[in-house]
């Protein structure tokens, strides 16, 4: 079908790329898991479990600043106020401090089990004082060697006092960084590892719906996505696919019925009208109603091809494409001397044999030399050439086709000129044939201007050159 018009086709905007769904569960995974943990360490520092709010360090510390050498350089204790502070809030309030040089100051009523400890831990930096699990409940103590303003001192205490925001902060690191971020680290490297095994054997089942679902063309029929190994969330949706697939293939059904049913039907009345016609007096008028009456019965029997090439494909058999190419030029000749077109036939063998069928390939060689005759502009050459291993070619002098609509016109029903001859199913029906027979039917420019349409079968055999 030739055709000088220059219609261009949209292209469709090209969609953002989609997120990975395996990234996302991953990341909302870990960060999931990461949230619960920060509630419990959270809840646990609230509660105490981890960070004891009231604690003898803070004693230690307040005695420390309180720390002093009176006029006579004893030890002595100066009145601040967080040394006023612990004493009111944890009567009876009880202390030692100790010196290198063998100096005591003592307050309150010191526990037995600790009033003579002091000298033995002289070479003990720090340490804690308690009991064992079990043991009747008793008090517990602290000692810590400390600079001070009395120089460095020992003192030992078991008071509990509250923890200051400094030491608060400094607990909240530690716990931080001995707690939270080993467990974090492990956590994530545990659910990244079990993650990506869980997840790529979760949607395994969605890389078999996927290669299935590129099955799925406009003459692949009965094609559905599988539903083993597939997620109960993403079954539902499958599904439904496959619902939505059933209702077009049903639909599909009923419209090639129909299209058969119809092109059947029409074939009685067409026969009807052209014996009609032919009863008519000569004239011009008689001529177009014949032509018209031709055209009808081509697209009835277009039709009804289509249809039992798609319900019953193609018979086979061995057959010599130039002796078929030789009939159907010597049968389309009139048509094309009266449009105005000389018709040359050029074999570049003297047989090309291949298994397909006879009907179906002479038809579509006919619709070839048919669009040339309708479309090529009713003046100059149309040249059938048959060549091994089975390629027919069908060439005109006319305007040519645009590149833009060499699919286009393949399509069933598309037609270069709304007002143009025919129903544009011809060259739909050659890519039908061309397919069933596992080749293709392709346009180009010819050599010399117009258009060239190859109709590429596969070849059983191909002969000799001519003499």
């Amino acid at each position: 079908m030739s055709t000088a018009t220059n219609a261009q086709p949209s292209s469709p905007s090209s969609p953002s790329s989609p997120s990975s769904l395996k990234r996302r569960l991953v990341r909302r995974l870990v960060l999931l898991q990461a949230a619960i943990q920060l509630l419990v360490i959270g809840a646990l520092v609230a509660t105490g479990h981890l960070i004891n709010f009231s604690s003898p360090e803070n004693t230690v510390e307040i005695l420390q600043e309180a720390v002093m050498r009176g006029a006579d350089g004893r030890l002595a204790m100066r009145a601040t106020p967080r040394l006023a502070t612990l004493r009111e809030a944890q009567p009876p309030l009880w202390f030692s401090v100790r010196d290198r040089q063998g100096g005591r100051l003592v307050e309150g009523r010191i526990p037995d089990e600790f009033a003579d400890i002091g000298a033995t831990l002289d070479g003990v930096g720090q340490a804690r004082l308690g009991w064992n699990m079990g043991d009747p409940p008793r008090q517990s103590a602290r000692m810590r060697w400390v600079d001070s303003a009395a120089g460095p001192v020992q003192i030992l205490t078991g008071a509990d006092s509250p923890i200051t925001w400094r030491n608060l902060g400094l607990s909240l690191l530690l716990v931080l960084l001995e707690v939270v971020l080993p467990i974090l680290a492990i956590t994530v490297a545990a659910t990244l590892l079990a993650s990506h095994v869980v997840v790529r054997r979760t949607l395994s089942g969605l890389h078999a719906i996927v290669a299935r679902a590129g099955q799925i063309d406009a003459e692949q029929r009965g094609v559905r996505l599988p539903l083993a190994e597939v997620p109960a969330e993403v079954a539902t949706l499958v599904g439904a696919f496959n619902d939505a697939l059933q209702r077009l293939d049903d639909g599909h059904a009923r419209q090639e019925r129909f299209l058969a049913d119809a092109a059947h039907e029409l074939r009685t009345p067409i026969a009807i009208l052209h014996t009609r016609i032919e009863n008519l007096a000569e004239g011009a008028e008689r001529t177009r109603l014949l032509a018209d009456a031709a055209r009808l019965s081509v697209l009835a029997g277009q039709l009804l091809e289509l249809q039992r090439m798609k319900v019953h494909g193609t018979g086979r058999q061995r057959i010599d494409l130039v002796a078929m190419a030789r009939e159907v030029v010597a049968e389309m000749a009139p048509l094309a001397l009266a449009a105005g077109y000389e018709v040359s036939f050029e074999p570049l063998a003297a047989r090309v044999e291949i298994e397909g069928d006879r009907d179906a390939i002479a038809r579509a060689l006919a619709n070839l030399v048919r669009n040339a005759i309708e479309h090529a502009g009713g003046m100059g050459a149309v040249t059938v050439r048959v060549m091994p291993p089975g390629d027919i070619e069908v060439i005109d002098d006319g305007p040519g086709i645009p590149a833009a609509l060499r699919e286009q016109i393949f399509k069933p029903f598309h037609r270069g000129h709304a007002t143009g001859p025919g129903a544009g199913l011809g060259l739909s029906l050659v890519q039908e044939i061309a397919r069933l027979h596992g080749g293709e039917v392709t346009v180009h420019d010819a050599p010399g201007g117009g258009a060239l349409f190859r109709l590429r079968l596969r070849s059983a055999r191909s002969g000799e050159a001519p003499a």
